[in-house]
């Protein structure tokens, strides 16, 4: 092959390449979400773990705040987990032992999947939950991201 016919080929393979690593990289993004009707517009990590967590049952401006979580071992809890709460999900099991058994909190409902979740958070104004960026739409409101 000659240069002038190698060029195409290597411009193609360069923007295939570029467009597949975007993908990716944005596949490994989560979003915190509420319902599109909540007043609440952005939070912190910190205020996001502390509900999930059950430590604070209300959003940074006083309203009740019910989490919705993914299933126990789907890879949107386990990332979710590690990067807004630093807990692994033997740490995050450990944590609901013991918040249950001191009679502290109860674990957050689970949904099956990212359409469950957008669902149940855009149907109810006091929903915070979590879903793949991807799979957001315009019936909830990106509030975090959260980078996998």
């Amino acid at each position: 092959m000659d240069k002038r016919t190698l060029r195409p080929v290597v411009a193609t393979l360069a923007a295939t390449t570029l467009f597949l690593f975007c993908a990716i990289a944005q596949a490994g993004e989560l979003v915190v979400i509420v319902s599109a009707r909540s007043q609440v517009q952005a939070m912190r990590p910190d205020q996001v773990a502390a509900i999930f967590l059950g430590q604070s049952a209300r959003f940074p401006d006083g309203t009740v705040a019910t989490p919705i979580d993914q299933p126990i071992g789907s890879s949107q809890r386990d990332g979710f987990y590690q990067r807004v709460a630093g807990k692994t999900p033997a740490l995050l099991k450990a944590w609901w032992s013991k918040m249950v058994f001191t009679g502290r909190g109860q674990p957050p409902r689970e949904l099956a999947g990212n359409a469950a979740v957008r669902q149940a958070v855009a149907s109810a104004p006091d929903a915070l939950g979590y879903i793949d960026r991807e799979a957001i739409d315009p019936s909830v409101r990106q509030v975090l991201l959260v980078h996998r």
